[in-house]
């Protein structure tokens, strides 16, 4: 799935221009450090910011000089990250979106959007 999420990202300019498809760097957390996601980013040339898990760690150390060199990551940058999990949180407040109990795709974006308008109200701060 992460190649097809990949594929429809887009990453919109500052100013004019159509959005990039090729973001800088993903951050991502551990459930995301895979060998393919890791070839896929590098074959787009994107920057990983994803830590390796202590047991994908214990693999490769066991493998010894075959198992490859330590993932790197710049851990100020993931740091980060915490922003897009706090906004999800925000999100999943609301019971509909946490349970995904929606059979249809139209019906779960309408209840996103319905909670980020939500949201959007409660931050202006002139409404009670």
């Amino acid at each position: 799935m992460f190649p097809i999420l990949m594929e429809h990202l887009r990453v919109t300019r500052r100013g004019p221009g159509r959005p990039r498809s090729r973001p800088d760097r993903v951050r991502a957390d551990k459930a995301y450090s895979s060998r393919a996601i890791r070839a896929h980013l590098r074959e787009r040339g994107i920057i990983a910011v994803i830590p390796e898990p202590s047991d994908q760690r214990g693999h490769r150390a066991r493998r010894g000089s075959r198992g490859g060199r330590p993932i790197s990551y710049d851990i100020e940058d993931y740091k980060a990250r915490n922003v897009v999990e706090r906004s999800f949180n925000d999100d999943k407040q609301w019971r509909g979106i946490a349970t995904r109990y929606d059979k249809l795709a139209l019906t779960y974006r309408g209840g996103a959007v319905l909670r980020a308008i939500t949201l959007w109200l409660k931050r202006l701060g002139d409404t009670p």
